[in-house]
């Protein structure tokens, strides 16, 4: 895959999706804005990648957020129908990165702001670099505090409370504070953050790539509301079809009745 302002790299099957407009600390522009549509749209027909990583280029940070330099200009001349469009491909990232078949590990060194606090929060597991920091930018650039799917997972993830602290004041949260209350998983110093996301993956890919997928499906429809039952039922689907097809113990175990349990004993 060739774009302007994103590079991906394939190592075995982890692919790593680097945000490459460092000289703007990655911040989105329209470009930017198809590209990860684009590359979404694609991740969800790539069944040979199992993991995703999501880092920033450069060393200055994640992704700073809206181009804020770009996108005025474009409001000066755009409808609002167009607006709406263009607003709507905003939050598909966010919905494609969710619904993607690969979990996705961000790797947050610098400022995760605003779009970029957004495609951290669509992230299954997120780490920090030792000068990481999270911020929902978008009350402090006169919008609403809630975009790209913010108010729905930051609170999942944060709590109502701290959630609306983010959004209505703006404030930054550094990575340890992020670490604290459960934004981001670990804090690395900085050289050992995408060795470390390496590693989370490669972790990630000993297993079955199919009891990944179903997994992060089973996470998705809790967060989305599932009840208990819906939940379990969903749960009893993935572990019914997972045993059945020879997944369970890496493919060692073998069900030969319900009652009768699982022959195979791990190693």
């Amino acid at each position: 895959m060739i774009y302007d302002t994103l590079l991906f790299d394939i190592h075995g099957d982890i692919g790593i999706l680097t945000l490459n407009r460092p000289e703007k600390v990655n911040a989105i522009n329209h470009r930017m804005l198809l590209e990860l549509n684009e590359f979404w749209d694609k991740m969800h027909q790539d069944f040979d990648i199992r993991v995703v990583i999501v880092k920033g280029g450069g060393e200055k940070g994640f992704c700073s957020g809206l181009d804020l330099k770009e996108i005025p200009e474009t409001l000066q001349t755009i409808s609002p129908e167009d607006l709406y469009n263009l607003q709507g491909e905003f939050s598909r990232v966010v919905r494609l990165m969710r619904t993607c078949p690969q979990p996705i590990i961000a790797a947050v060194h610098g400022p995760a702001m605003g779009g970029g606090l957004a495609m951290a929060l669509a992230s299954d597991i997120r780490l920090a670099g030792e000068g990481g920091f999270f911020c929902a930018q978008f009350i402090n650039i006169g919008i609403g505090g809630a975009d790209m799917g913010t108010s729905f997972l930051l609170p999942k993830i944060v709590g109502a409370g701290l959630a609306a602290e983010m959004a209505l004041t703006g404030n930054k949260v550094y990575a340890e504070d992020a670490r604290r209350i459960g934004l981001a998983n670990y804090v690395y110093p900085e050289d050992k953050l995408l060795p470390a996301a390496m590693a989370m993956a490669e972790n990630m890919c000993t297993k079955d790539k199919l009891s990944l997928r179903f997994t992060k499906e089973a996470f998705n429809a809790a967060l989305n509301g599932s009840s208990l039952e819906n939940a379990t039922r969903m749960e009893d689907r993935n572990q019914s079809y997972l045993v059945l097809n020879g997944r369970f113990n890496n493919g060692k175990g073998k069900a030969n009745s319900i009652l009768g349990g699982i022959e195979g004993k791990p190693d």
